[in-house]
């Protein structure tokens, strides 16, 4: 009877062993947005909006002042945050390619090492996501209006603005689906604030009583940079001044599409009903309500050259903003639910975005160019187990790395074959060594946007970028100097050992990454031949 006894005591003694064990691993909630920029986070001191829930994650935890991306495009940027490898190593090197889900991401990792895992809302890979024990994604780009879900294979239409709609599935996911005893990952992925910025019914109206000023390189001529910058087609508008200098592009915004007109200035259909086809009879009223008297206010105003542009500039910021504040919203949401649920102490909580994005700087709107509002992404991470609340990390930190640092606290091995660095030290504050140069590329040309391909390496102060393909130009910023990158150094003799320096650098990381001009050819050929261009 006694041995009886002591042997059901050993069975209790493991099983609470491994529960504690298990509880004692951080849960983790990895939230992404979609070009969501820096500049339009609070706690990053722009002034543009304000996101208090995001913000508190910064408060109760850490804001990463150089987050950077490797490839600052959609759903390439994705699949290097799963895989922690370089596109050209992942194989999802732009957006047309497919990308491989047999291969190796850190969710199949922590699903094999005892965790419950979910991915809910925006991925853009093609194929039913591989590694999570329950997905509920969005079909590509997604719809912001009665989106279209794919839940664990099956599609459904779910009435509803798309920022709730995945926050509403994720919450469920937490309260109901989840199995309690089990850490979790959850990836908590919002399409908002991507193009073309359709606000929430209850936000149609915010900011229709202020005016931005646009970044003091809104007018941008490009006289001091090369061809890249002077072929885009990523400008929100264009002046009269704009439209007579060298570059000669108009604006690439849409009447319809962008600046949500029925009918443009000049009595032309621009479209856009055919958007409001999807939203329901309440939904389509409100839009009208809010949108109508704004849009004839404007076409009386007659509005031309500088002026016109500086309203096109406005109503695209509005709008983005309006998008971003039913993110934040729903951030709140998953912060409370942790609160109230006493999961607060022991999980990790990221906010990110899978690129910066252009808020009228150089005239764009849109990403993919290597210059820093494009390059740089917001991060910020809540850890109260080990990250000292308002802690602020200065060290380079790219998407590269969210594989291996999830891992990491996880206590779960890292593959030999992840390119990135677990941040756990940086962020914890017990230092090391560090990067101090990051290496990026860009891919997709020609196609929308026209920004032509490049590679290039960042330093803590500079930057070198090759522009290749269809030209041969070389970029170089002093970043201390000219944060704006408004003038190209590349062959100023005062920077001529810096620009030497420089090349060396780029030539160690392509080396170290395992990318080449024959790859580059190789995925120019594979690009070209798609007829996706």
């Amino acid at each position: 009877m006694i041995q009886k006894i002591f042997s059901l005591g050993l069975i209790f003694l493991a099983i609470v062993s491994c529960e504690t064990k298990s509880t004692s691993r951080p849960n983790i909630v990895f939230i992404m947005s979609d070009d969501h920029a820096y500049q339009a986070i609070s706690a990053y001191g722009h002034g543009l909006n304000n996101t208090p829930n995001i913000d508190r994650i910064a408060q109760e935890g850490a804001l990463f002042q150089k987050g950077f991306v490797t490839n600052s495009i959609c759903a390439p940027s994705r699949a290097v945050m799963l895989t922690g490898k370089h596109s050209f190593v992942n194989g999802k090197v732009d957006n047309i390619q497919d990308f491989n889900w047999d291969q190796d991401n850190f969710a199949k990792q922590l699903q094999k090492g005892g965790y419950q895992t979910a991915m809910i809302g925006k991925i853009h890979l093609k194929g039913l996501p591989q590694g999570f024990d329950y997905s509920a994604v969005l079909p590509g780009q997604g719809h912001y209006y009665n989106p279209d879900f794919i839940i664990n294979g099956i599609k459904e239409r779910i009435e509803g603005y798309v920022t709730s709609v995945t926050t509403n599935l994720a919450l469920d996911w937490l309260k109901n689906k989840r199995q309690k005893e089990q850490p979790f990952l959850l990836l908590y992925h919002q399409k908002a604030p991507h193009r073309n910025w359709k606000p929430e019914e209850k936000y149609l109206t915010l900011f229709d009583d202020k005016t931005f000023d646009p970044p003091a390189n809104f007018f941008d001529d490009y006289s001091n940079r090369g061809t890249a910058a002077k072929t885009q087609e990523m400008l929100i508008a264009a002046s009269e001044e704009q439209i007579a200098s060298a570059h000669g592009n108009g604006g690439h915004g849409r009447w319809g599409h962008d600046f949500k007109m029925r009918t443009d200035p000049y009595g032309n259909a621009t479209g856009f009903d055919n958007e409001l086809k999807r939203f329901n009879p309440e939904q389509r009223q409100a839009w009208l309500d809010a949108y109508t008297p704004k849009n004839d206010a404007m076409k009386a105003q007659n509005l031309k050259g500088k002026e016109l542009a500086l309203w096109k500039f406005n109503r695209y910021l509005k709008d983005y903003l309006r998008t971003i504040q039913s993110v934040d919203d729903g951030v709140g949401e998953i912060l409370d639910y942790l609160d109230q649920e006493g999961l607060t102490e022991n999980t990790i909580v990221v906010y990110t975005s899978d690129q910066g994005f252009y808020l009228g700087e150089h005239g764009w709107f849109d990403k993919r160019f290597m210059y820093e509002e494009s390059l740089r992404t917001p991060l910020l991470m809540r850890y109260p187990k080990e990250i000292p609340a308002g802690s602020v990390v200065n060290q380079m930190v790219q998407n590269l790395d969210f594989a291996p640092t999830f891992l990491d606290y996880a206590g779960l091995p890292k593959p030999n074959d992840l390119q990135g660095a677990s941040f756990r030290n940086l962020v914890n504050q017990k230092g090391g060594e560090w990067r101090d140069a990051i290496y990026y590329t860009y891919y997709e040309y020609p196609s929308v946007h026209m920004v032509k391909r490049h590679y290039g390496v960042r330093t803590e102060r500079y930057k070198l970028i090759h522009f290749y393909y269809d030209i041969d130009e070389w970029e170089m910023y002093d970043l201390e100097e000219d944060p704006s990158e408004m003038n190209n150094i590349y062959n100023d003799p005062n920077y001529a050992e810096v620009q030497k320096e420089l090349h060396l650098r780029l030539k160690g990381l392509r080396t170290k990454y395992g990318d080449s001009d024959e790859l580059d050819q190789m995925h120019l050929k594979r690009y070209l031949s798609s007829g996706n261009n």
